[in-house]
């Protein structure tokens, strides 16, 4: 196991944070910093990678002393997914092992949701969020492996009151995601 790629990407990403104040620059470089990240997959460790047949797993690998940003694993098992949801801050996805289906949504002055299509993220692509550029999207694990991603939020994600939708009705339903504890033993 690589142990210093993780610390590399932490100590470059709070550089940038510390000289980039603007939205558009920190997703630009980020962007590029999260892929070189997860372009090798010889980092994570394993209590960071574990599953569960309950539902996906969101793991928090690092949180900025100063609050400017997160560093968050999620684990996919085959079939699992997100529901219609919003991240109220700006983030960074990069896909570390597996497949994932992106579906971005828009919704119109009426409060309905249209879906905007979907992509399929490959190992090492990395999509960007934030409610300036669209903000509402619905994840997916559609391979026949657990998927790992790897997230970088403009928050604590896991402590930040955001919304999941209905995606007929455009219904929003306040919720905290929380994070999965790291198994012991």
């Amino acid at each position: 196991m690589n142990t210093q790629r993780l610390p590399a990407f932490l100590d470059a990403f709070t550089e940038l944070v510390t000289h980039t104040s603007e939205e558009q620059g920190i997703l630009a470089e980020g962007a590029t910093l999260l892929h070189a990240l997860v372009a090798h997959d010889d980092w994570l460790p394993p209590s960071y990678s574990q599953s569960s047949p309950d539902g996906y797993r969101q793991y928090l690998l690092f949180a900025d002393p100063d609050s400017r940003f997160v560093v968050v694993s999620f684990i996919w098992q085959p079939g699992q997914f997100t529901p219609v949801h919003d991240h109220t801050v700006w983030g960074l996805v990069g896909l570390l092992r597996g497949i994932e289906r992106n579906e971005p949504f828009h919704r119109d002055p009426g409060g309905k949701l249209h879906s905007r299509g979907h992509s399929v993220l490959q190992p090492g692509d990395v999509v960007a969020v934030s409610p300036r550029i669209g903000d509402l999207h619905r994840v997916a694990n559609t391979g026949d492996q657990d998927a790992i991603s790897i997230h970088v939020y403009g928050g604590d994600i896991g402590r930040i009151e955001r919304h999941s939708f209905d995606p007929a009705s455009g219904r929003a339903k306040s919720f905290v995601s929380g994070y999965s504890q790291v198994p012991t033993g």
